[in-house]
């Protein structure tokens, strides 16, 4: 009993704990600046996403422009999620965790990433292969960690 019980508050205090922290969202928990995720990979473009259709997925709320692509989303919310929880893809590189602006993305071999803001991408565009090489190498370690804490 007092192990269940021990368990128990283990498991609510670092769910608490580490809430949010590995998905780039704002202070209403939505992710993306609420752009639609699945219209990344289907439409080439960033589209505003809708209150009206949403998903959650690892504690974020994404938004989407049409129930279609929420639906889309919800059958395979591992195929359309951003990688390293929603934050800059370049600043991940750097060991650090940027909030993004929604409209500096790409998608390669169908993983979905954003940064910051357009100067940003254009800096991490020069070299995609070694600034992925660089991010994945980065994510583990700073994926438990707050933003600010970095």
């Amino acid at each position: 009993m007092m192990r269940t019980m021990i368990a128990f508050l283990f498991t609510i205090f670092s769910t608490t704990l580490w809430a949010d922290v590995d998905t780039g969202t704002d202070a209403n928990d939505v992710i993306l600046a609420g752009y639609d995720t699945v219209a990344y990979h289907t439409e080439g473009k960033a589209v505003p996403g809708s209150e009206k259709f949403t998903a959650v997925y690892n504690d974020a709320i994404y938004q989407f422009s049409s129930a279609g692509n929420r639906d889309l989303f919800k059958g395979n919310p591992e195929k359309y999620a951003p990688a390293y929880g929603g934050y800059c893809a370049y600043g991940a590189t750097l060991g650090k965790k940027f909030q993004v602006d929604g409209k500096a993305f790409e998608v390669v071999d169908g993983q979905l990433y954003v940064n910051k803001n357009q100067q940003v991408y254009e800096i991490w565009r020069k070299d995609i292969p070694d600034n992925l090489s660089k991010a994945n190498e980065q994510w583990p370690n700073i994926v438990n960690i707050a933003a600010d804490k970095l």
